[in-house]
């Protein structure tokens, strides 16, 4: 308790003032609370908040051209219901969203325009954030704006960003667009402009916090956050949602729903024998969640679609199928023997009742003879 106090007193003293967002509207105490939020969701300690509120104090907020090609428009609809930060805070006070086509004012060459804009005066500084996948087939004929193809558009803006942010699977690694057969030849960013920076936020859809988070940590290091082997933030995909998991004890205490809908399923117990890939994928969904933190398709009653790993719809379905060994683990072989230990023990238990009882009615027995 004693380090926390300590790190509490450190951020009061070094955040007296909000500055400009208390023009803003935005209390001091409300401003504190997100830069504590964005220190936990990144994984850093209190003493850091300080410098982070510094940084989201500097008026030059990052300018951002938002990109979308293949995609459901489903990370865009996760954005415009942030809550915590609204997207009204994302978009007026984090960031300047110079170009993004389903929240702009301009339509048509006007876009385009600002666009062309933002690159120019902030060439190198701004960030790029990439919604969907690119195709490459047919010369990119597949998905075109403006007149030119989603690839061009990519290695133009992505070639001259900062860093760039893909938000989604599909914009990560392809997603569905890039399934089995993959007509339209899709790709994920890095793929498309390999020599880009690129700092990938796969999932369906992306979860805003991790997007803030990660743009609050370009602001305060001036660098993008750690990453896997596979380009994602260690803060938000370090551990797998197997770790994390609410129902985690039911699958330690050998509790599993095996019909939708049974006893077991209406009592919050295990969904990996329902296809549950949580197991094999990596992401915060357990404690970050989605619709104001209250909640995240396990919690619901559904097992985990793995929508955050590379080629998940190629390599993870059918969905409602038990995953295979998953190598490392051995999760099937331990969730069989748990089941048979159960079996056992509760074999055992029946027999030793039998046997208990056996003898009691055979005392019984005795004393009436002997009465």
């Amino acid at each position: 308790m004693a380090g926390n106090d300590d790190g509490n007193d450190l951020v009061k003293q070094h955040c007296k003032s909000s500055g400009t967002w208390e023009e803003q509207g935005i209390s001091r105490r409300d401003f504190l609370k997100f830069c504590t939020a964005m220190s936990a969701v990144l994984a850093l300690p209190v003493t850091l908040v300080p410098r982070i509120a510094e940084a989201l104090e500097d008026d030059k907020r990052p300018s951002v051209i938002w990109l979308e090609f293949q995609s459901c428009t489903g990370d865009t609809e996760a954005l415009l219901r942030a809550a915590n930060p609204t997207v009204a805070d994302i978009v007026l006070d984090v960031l300047s969203v110079d170009y993004a086509e389903t929240i702009m004012a301009a339509a048509g060459f006007q876009a385009e325009a600002a666009r062309h804009a933002t690159m120019k005066a902030r060439s190198g500084t701004y960030i790029a954030v990439v919604e969907g996948a690119i195709p490459t087939g047919a010369n990119g004929a597949y998905c075109c704006i403006g007149g030119r193809s989603a690839l061009d558009i990519t290695r133009e803006v992505c070639g001259g960003a900062m860093a760039t942010i893909t938000v989604g699977t599909c914009a990560s690694y392809g997603g569905i667009p890039a399934a089995a057969p993959n007509p339209t030849g899709a790709v994920g960013v890095k793929d498309a402009v390999p020599g880009a920076t690129v700092i990938n936020l796969p999932g369906c859809p992306v979860n805003t916090d991790n997007l803030v988070a990660t743009v609050v940590h370009l602001l305060t290091f001036g660098s993008p956050p750690a990453t896997d082997g596979k380009g994602r933030p260690l803060f938000a995909y370090g551990k797998r949602i197997h770790d994390n998991c609410e129902r985690r004890p039911h699958f330690d205490a050998g509790q599993y729903v095996e019909q939708w809908g049974d006893q077991a399923h209406r009592a919050g117990h295990c969904l990996y024998k329902m296809g549950c890939k949580g197991p094999e994928t990596f992401h915060n969904c357990p404690s970050q969640r989605y619709n104001e933190k209250t909640a995240w398709p396990v919690s619901a009653g559904h097992g985990c679609a793995g929508c955050s790993e590379p080629h998940f719809w190629d390599s993870m379905t059918p969905l409602y199928k038990r995953l295979p060994n998953v190598p490392g683990f051995g999760i099937e072989a331990t969730a069989d023997q748990i089941g048979l230990g159960i079996a056992a023990a509760t074999a055992a238990a029946f027999g030793i009742h039998g046997v208990v009882s056996a003898l009691r009615k055979g005392n019984d027995s005795d004393d009436e003879k002997e009465g």
